[in-house]
């Protein structure tokens, strides 16, 4: 491929100044593709280059980047440097191949993204703010005590803090609590588990209660609203699934928008608009360059906005087909509140398969056919709810972007090589 620096114009006519471009990306922004709006600029995909597997998460004051064979995290720190960490992609593929059939897997892929978002959220929590200044008025507090002759203050604890350790030790503290800003942690695991990570515990019960919180709002409180709205579920089973489904989806968009309002929220936001920039200017072929990526819009095909919004779709289908209302009646159950209990129960249980479902047809049947105007018209709801769950980014943000994605990229070519290596006994260059 040819290096060349020339003026061109991306689809939406902006001018910009593209340095090392592809040959295939030159071609790409060259042509002139009248568009009208984010939304098409978004599904337009004449352009791609390729159709890329990495995906991410935006984080507080930074970005999660994930690819086949690892995940990055790259946070903002308070002093304006960017943090970067990674870790392996362990797959169960070979052990549990079943939890990889159709359907089944979209389960799968739900709760790995859940406990793989946790966990980058928690080594971001530990970058992202600045804990130096409440650190020292705590020593200074504890010295202070010292000073006066506290005698609540253990007397080992104050052996510790008059004794300054030695320089050896303070080596190995330092060496057991931090990791290197600008490179891989080499024991990464080992180090999170001893001085990042929150503690498990901590982790489990805010996932547990994000799970609870997310039944009670989408599924027991649309049920209720419903039950009164309509009547028994059992007199009017498809306009009650309906009506279930519209309230479900108007507190989603409420929520969204709500909690959008925060300030930190909407800095997430922002972050996630860059994630998706940055996605952009790969599967087109650009180098990744701050530049390049700003011309790129806030809205993708590929976003997780677009499968919640479309499990919320399928579950209306899936509830209406599924004879709830027979089994309950062939159990006997006549008092109102206790059929709702069972409604309720039952869509907790179909769960599974409604994502499972939607995993399906957002993912695999939708990103392989991105094209088709009947995969357009189905994304449609989804692309239009990104207008809330993205920001426009400023520049740090994508810095943070492309700082992630380029470490997920370059274990990629590294495993290519390796397997290069293995097949045909050369390794291609890697840049």
């Amino acid at each position: 491929m040819t290096e060349t620096k020339t003026d061109v114009q991306l689809k939406s006519g902006a001018d910009v100044t593209i340095d090392s471009l592809t040959s295939e990306g030159e071609a790409i922004l060259q042509q002139r593709v009248h568009v009208r709006d984010e939304w098409a600029r978004a599904k337009e995909t004449e352009g791609v280059v390729c159709q890329t597997h990495v995906g991410g998460q935006a984080l507080i004051e930074g970005i999660m980047m994930r690819g086949k064979y690892n995940w990055a995290v790259a946070v903002r720190e308070p002093d304006g440097n960017i943090y970067i960490e990674e870790h392996d992609l362990v797959s169960g593929r070979d052990k549990n191949s079943w939890l990889h059939k159709p359907v089944v897997r979209g389960c799968t892929a739900m709760v790995e993204s859940l406990a793989l978002g946790y966990k980058a959220l928690d080594i971001a929590s530990q970058h992202a703010f600045d804990l130096s200044e409440e650190e020292d008025e705590v020593e200074s507090e504890k010295k202070d005590r010292l000073d006066e002759g506290d005698n609540s203050v253990p007397e080992q604890l104050q052996a510790a803090v008059a004794e300054e350790p030695s320089s050896e030790n303070q080596k190995e503290i330092e060496s057991t609590a931090t990791i290197e800003k600008t490179g891989v942690d080499k024991n990464d695991a080992e180090q999170e588990d001893e001085g990042y990570s929150l503690p498990k515990g901590v982790i489990t019960a805010a996932m547990i209660m994000g799970l609870v919180l997310g039944i009670v709002l989408f599924v027991v409180l649309p049920a209720f609203l419903t039950n009164f709205l309509v009547g028994d579920y059992g007199e009017k089973t498809l306009l009650w699934n309906i009506i279930d489904g519209i309230i479900r989806i108007a507190i989603f968009i409420f929520y969204i928008w709500l909690i959008g309002r925060m300030n930190d929220i909407k800095r997430m936001f922002a972050y996630h608009g860059a994630e998706h920039k940055t996605i952009h200017c790969y599967e087109h072929g650009l180098d990744l360059t701050v530049e390049n990526a700003r011309k790129f819009p806030t809205l993708h095909v590929r976003c997780g906005t677009a499968f919640m919004l479309m499990t919320m779709l399928i579950a209306i289908l899936v509830f209406t087909i599924t004879p709830i209302a027979p089994l309950i009646d062939l159990m006997g159950v006549t008092n109102e509140a206790l059929r709702l209990v069972l409604v309720i129960i039952s869509r907790i249980i179909l769960l599974p398969i409604v994502a499972g479902l939607s995993y399906e047809i957002t993912v695999k049947w939708a990103g392989s056919r991105p094209k088709s105007p009947l995969v357009q018209f189905v994304l449609w709801p989804g692309m239009q709810m990104q207008r809330l769950t993205t920001n426009p980014p400023d520049d740090e943000m994508l810095e943070c972007a492309i700082a992630a994605v380029k470490r997920v990229l370059e274990r990629e070519q590294l495993e290519h090589a390796k397997q290069q290596v293995k097949t045909e006994g050369t390794a291609p260059a890697i840049p």
